[in-house]
């Protein structure tokens, strides 16, 4: 049974609605998110990386800057920059990207279902990350940053959610980064019910995206529930901003790899050992997987198709038989020396958003080969949460992001 409920979302002034919401802090650098603010003073990347209104050099996990987050969120709200709503509500969120369409409904999950497992992780989170969340969480005091959820399709819920959006007029509707962003308010009680009830027949919600934020989230909580050992449950600080969307709404792309060297082989004595693992077919053109087990080659200008061969695979273990798994254990590992992907700085990850082309022109400049991968899906994801596994790194890259911006949750 899992938890979903309405809260008081201080969100945009209509007239703002295209001027704060901010891409999330960790896809870009400092020195880019001050670029990105010039002429907007309302961009919610002063809040997300407060730092941009600090001194060139200020070191970004200083008192200073988390100070200066809960300043500048403080002031989109007491200016009324930012509006809250009078009641709890629930919020449709679309995305509309290159044609393709994601809908999902933002509330507040609960740490304990996070404790409990009812929120289910495939991915380890560093201290230090969480460290970083936890100090602004704490800080702001509030949810800046919506956690990405999934959960297996609920017709009943996809109903109420198509009646309002066909029903009601959207509060916002405007253009970011290529792609439209539309939000309706569902702040009719009846409705709010009935999704929250719909919930409780949910019997898990996955994290897609955002794992580091949820943990520091849910370890906020836990403090407010210490320093307030009279808790009833029902105070915002159970709680934890979400937008959750039905596994069919989503699309996982590709996370392609790039390698800096051939570990001391020639180009025929690498690809000699390759072929001994998989199936090797020199391509025409740029080549994009089409199916599992298959992966893109870009070596000396030349593009290659591989195939895993069957003794490689294992189709029982739901994180052996993953792509980023088969490439890691049966080439970038014992060929190439790779062991430690995440640390290693003769690798480098590539997002599908960035395209072929990208890969081509890294081997070809600061990198010697690289790999196209066919995409991670959902029901890969959701059967490794299921098991309790852990992804390899790098296995997924989402597109949209979400926004930043849209809806804040207070914590008390």
């Amino acid at each position: 049974m899992a938890i979903f409920r309405a809260f008081k979302a201080y969100r945009p002034a209509v007239q703002n609605q295209s001027l704060i919401p901010a891409l999330p802090y960790d896809v870009m650098s400092t020195e880019e998110a001050r670029e990105m603010v010039k002429g907007n003073s309302l961009s919610f990347l002063h809040v997300d990386k407060a730092e941009i209104d600090l001194p060139l050099g200020t070191d970004l996990y200083s008192d200073e800057v988390y100070e200066k987050a809960k300043e500048n969120l403080l002031a989109l709200e007491n200016t009324g920059a930012l509006i809250q709503d009078k009641t709890p509500c629930l919020y449709i969120y679309r995305q509309v990207m290159n044609g393709r369409s994601q809908v999902g409904i933002v509330g507040c999950a609960s740490i304990d279902d996070y404790v409990n497992n009812v929120i289910k992780k495939h991915e380890k989170t560093l201290a230090k990350k969480e460290q970083d969340r936890i100090r602004h969480v704490s800080t702001t005091n509030a949810n800046t940053g919506p956690i990405f959820l999934t959960y297996r399709k609920k017709s009943s819920i996809n109903m109420i959610i198509s009646l309002w959006m066909n029903e009601n007029e959207p509060v916002y509707n405007f253009v970011a980064d290529d792609v439209k962003q539309t939000v309706w308010v569902i702040d009719d009680a009846e409705v709010i019910n009935k999704l929250s009830s719909l919930f409780e027949n949910v019997s898990s919600l996955y994290i897609a995206d955002g794992h580091h934020r949820c943990a520091s989230a849910v370890k906020v909580g836990q403090m407010y529930r210490e320093q307030n050992p009279n808790y009833t449950g029902d105070e915002e600080f159970n709680y934890f901003l979400a937008v959750a969307f039905p596994d069919e709404e989503l699309e996982i792309m590709d996370y392609n790899r790039v390698v800096k060297d051939l570990n001391g082989m020639s180009s025929d004595e690498f690809l000699s050992r390759v072929f001994e693992k998989f199936e090797i077919k020199k391509e025409e053109e740029q080549f994009r997987p089409s199916e599992k087990h298959t992966f893109g080659m870009y070596l000396d200008k030349e593009w290659y198709s591989l195939k895993a061969k069957k003794s490689i695979i294992n189709e029982n273990d739901p994180v052996a038989r993953l792509d980023v798994s088969i490439l890691q254990e049966n080439l970038l590992d014992p060929i190439l020396g790779i062991k430690d992907p995440k640390n290693d700085d003769r690798i480098d990850f590539i997002g599908g958003i960035r395209g072929l082309k990208e890969l081509e022109k890294r081997a070809k400049t600061d990198m010697k080969l690289a790999f196209s991968m066919y995409p991670t899906t959902i029901d890969d994801l959701i059967a490794i949460a299921d098991a309790g596994e852990i992804m390899p790194p790098k296995s997924t890259w989402f597109e949209p992001k979400l926004l930043s911006g849209l809806f804040i949750h207070h914590l008390s």
